[in-house]
């Protein structure tokens, strides 16, 4: 399905506002990093239109996500932008888009997790699946939306921010890493 994904952030996003700029700068990082490792797995069955449009509108639930640092003031935990924007694209039509919403965040989430957690989301497994949801997730723990400079995060930095959640989180991301990695 083609589609352009400046268009459809363009629904929710007004073009002069902070928050913009930012899903698109850090959709474009993640896309291009996506792009990259997606070469390099080599694979033909990899969909490398289908990344570079769902890495650029990956975080596009932030915006109804309490983030004033992101330019977003609207009421959920950030925690939810992963399902809040995987029900804006649904609304779009792009189902498929809506699940690299939906399973990117940390390294995904299972619901038992969301249940021992209390998470405010729904109790399912939200874990990438497809080569092309890993990818995404993968390459968004380069970057950081924290509105600094724009820089990509060296391995260990990415391995440190996610222990914090998890040896599980960290093993999960390695296991890709060495997927990526050993293609390349």
């Amino acid at each position: 399905m083609a589609m352009d994904p400046i268009e459809i952030i363009e629904r929710y996003y007004r073009p002069d506002s902070r928050a913009y700029r930012i899903v698109v700068a850090h959709g474009g990082q993640v896309r291009d990093k996506a792009l990259e490792v997606a070469g390099a797995v080599r694979e033909p069955e990899v969909d490398l239109d289908f990344i570079a449009q769902a890495a650029m509108v990956h975080d596009i639930g932030i915006l109804e996500t309490d983030s004033p640092e992101l330019g977003c003031s609207g009421s959920q935990p950030y925690v939810c932008h992963g399902e809040l924007g995987a029900r804006m694209l649904e609304a779009c039509g792009l189902l498929r888009h809506a699940r690299v919403c939906r399973t990117h965040v940390g390294v995904g989430l299972t619901a038992e997790e969301i249940r021992q957690r209390n998470l405010p989301l729904p109790e399912v497994d939200m874990v990438p699946q497809t080569m092309e949801e890993k990818i995404i997730c993968y390459a968004d723990k380069f970057f950081s939306k924290n509105g600094g400079v724009p820089r990509e995060k060296s391995l260990e930095e990415v391995i440190a921010s996610l222990a914090r959640w998890g040896s599980d989180k960290v093993e999960r991301f390695l296991s890709w890493h060495r997927v990526f990695e050993t293609r390349s």
